[in-house]
């Protein structure tokens, strides 16, 4: 690529070149922004038997942080546009601070206090994850220094996945004055840590930027949007549990629906939308929001059943838990000068659909292992093929978005490409938690149905834990949902084997549920994408 000058958004003499202060801190920043979404990957095992959770609020654990990042990161980038992204990146990281400190110092039995953390956390993950971009092109004015700039980014993105569950894994072997399980809370604190000195860094070493011409916050459609998102992933989570007739269910896939013809009423209607809904009058975009959604929704699905097979399940250490989390990230790391070349040297479309297709296989191959499979090395394989896969798709996904719209709408296509792909992953964690939630309680309960004396036992246990302050806890883990039968063990729990097996085969239908969605992108990818995005330029990822 030749060292072309890039257009931009700043005015002329705002221009300004990036140093390495605003480097640092846009590259700490968005590390510590991936370490605080990967880091309940490994700890989910513990913070269940810590806080003994229903399976569902186990779900929201990690949604609670995924949330606000697919809500919020729209906005923010806006935001930081109008009032500059200095102060943004800063606030964003002192708000996973507060966010750390309220999971490190959550009581036993306080998961209120642990998710509200973990909303506010990713309050602050979704201000640094488009500001710290953005802070990095405004400050770059070659197609030369932006790829260098960018590609530092990425690998700091990279790497924080990569190490995150180590870190998580390590932490949770030092002693903690609480229960057993309590070791969880170093990860968060850690976190804490991490983002306190970003925002420091930040405030210290960056520059301020800001582009607020034609820029404006566009409250009607950012509220409606948050609202319809939100009732669907609370309707969909909320199902496995409350059931999927209930009122409260049905009413948020309705308040969902309600909210979506409202938000795309008013974007056609606001003269500055937060989304301009033409971009997906072109089918190529369209196509590729798509398999976005789907693809992710695969990736982070698969991420999210190893967490629960290997660490709830299996009951694995964090730090054994993580080895899986390496296999899955590894990839990225060692992939990450690849994957570039080969969206220079082939076709993105077919580039995208690989990537897919790889994740489709090792999902395959992973639901056909069961959870009674408790070796490590069953799982090790068919994660690094995920990995690799991934790190093809994700690198391919904004080169497809930007090259199938006229170069004049390829920022727009990028930001809209990066809240379609936090939609999916997302939902990965809320669909295949509910699936398999559902049926793993479905199929517990036709085996007590079906086996009189071991219901007997169960209920007996049941009724013998009312009032004796030593059993009430194992009652609750076990009226708490599948995943707290599993975690209870036998003796007292008579149904802990029944919950095992139960698990195994439900999160293995999680497995092939996210391989069946990677092929359908795959083939999607293949076929409507495949030698019809043409890669002539190469450059626009970064424009």
């Amino acid at each position: 690529m030749t060292d072309t000058t890039l257009p931009t958004s700043e005015a002329p003499r705002s221009r300004t070149h990036l140093n390495a202060g605003t480097l640092v801190a846009a590259a700490g920043a968005v590390a510590v922004a991936q370490i605080g979404l990967s880091i309940p990957a490994v700890i989910n095992g513990y913070i269940n038997q810590d806080l003994h959770l229903s399976s569902t609020t186990l779900t929201w654990v990690s949604d609670a942080f995924l949330v606000p990042v697919t809500l919020l990161e729209l906005s923010f980038g806006v935001v930081g546009d109008l009032f500059g992204r200095k102060n943004l990146l800063a606030i964003g990281a002192f708000l996973m601070t507060v966010g750390g400190l309220l999971g490190f110092f959550t009581p036993e039995g306080k998961v209120a206090i642990l998710l509200t953390g973990q909303v506010i956390a990713g309050i602050g993950a979704a201000a640094i994850f488009p500001t710290s971009v953005a802070m990095l092109a405004a400050s770059t004015h070659t197609v030369k220094d932006r790829a260098h700039a960018l590609s530092i980014w990425a690998a700091a993105l990279t790497g924080a996945g990569f190490i995150s569950p180590v870190i998580a894994g390590v932490l949770a072997r030092i002693h903690h004055s609480g229960s057993e399980f309590a070791s969880w809370r170093y990860a968060f604190l850690a976190m804490a840590v991490l983002a306190l000195l970003s925002g420091v860094i930040t405030l210290l070493g960056a520059q301020n930027t800001a582009a607020p011409e034609g820029r404006s916050l566009d409250w009607p459609g950012q509220v409606t949007i948050a609202i319809a998102l939100f009732a669907l992933l609370y309707a969909v989570i909320q199902g496995a549990e409350d059931g999927w007739g209930s009122a409260t269910v049905i009413g948020g896939f309705v308040v969902a629906v309600l909210g979506l013809i409202a938000f795309v009423a008013i974007e056609r209607r606001v003269s500055k939308p937060l989304l301009q809904l033409d971009l997906f009058s072109n089918r190529m975009f369209t196509v590729s929001a798509v398999v976005t959604v789907i693809g992710m929704f695969a990736y982070l699905g698969t991420a999210y059943t190893t967490s629960i097979r290997l660490s709830a399940i299996q009951e694995y250490t964090p730090l054994k838990t993580s080895i899986g989390f390496f296999c899955l990230n590894v990839m990225g790391v060692v992939l990450f000068p690849v994957s570039s070349r080969m969206l220079e040297k082939y076709n993105p479309g077919w580039v995208l659909a690989g990537g897919m297709g790889l994740i489709g296989i090792g999902d395959l191959v992973l639901a056909a292992i069961p959870a009674t499979n408790l070796s490590i090395g069953a799982v090790a394989v068919p994660l690094l093929v995920i990995g690799a896969g991934f790190k093809i798709a994700v690198t391919s996904i904004t080169v497809v978005a930007v090259n199938s719209v006229p170069t004049n709408k390829a920022g727009m296509a990028s930001g809209a490409t990066s809240m379609l792909r936090d939609l999916g992953l997302t939902l990965g964690p809320a669909i295949i938690g509910a699936i398999a939630l559902t049926n793993a309680a479905n199929s517990i309960q036709s085996t007590l149905d079906s086996t009189p004396k071991l219901k007997a036992a169960y209920e007996g246990l049941l009724a013998a834990a009312k009032g004796n302050p030593k059993l009430e806890p194992v009652a609750g883990a076990l009226q708490s949902g599948p995943l707290g039968q599993n975690a209870i063990p036998n003796p007292p729990n008579p149904i802990k084997d029944v919950a095992f097996h139960a698990l195994s085969h439900a999160y293995g239908i999680g497995y092939l549920v996210c391989g069946i969605a990677a092929v359908v992108a795959a083939l999607i990818a293949a076929f409507m994408l495949g030698g019809r995005v043409h890669n002539d330029a190469f450059a626009e990822e970064i424009d």
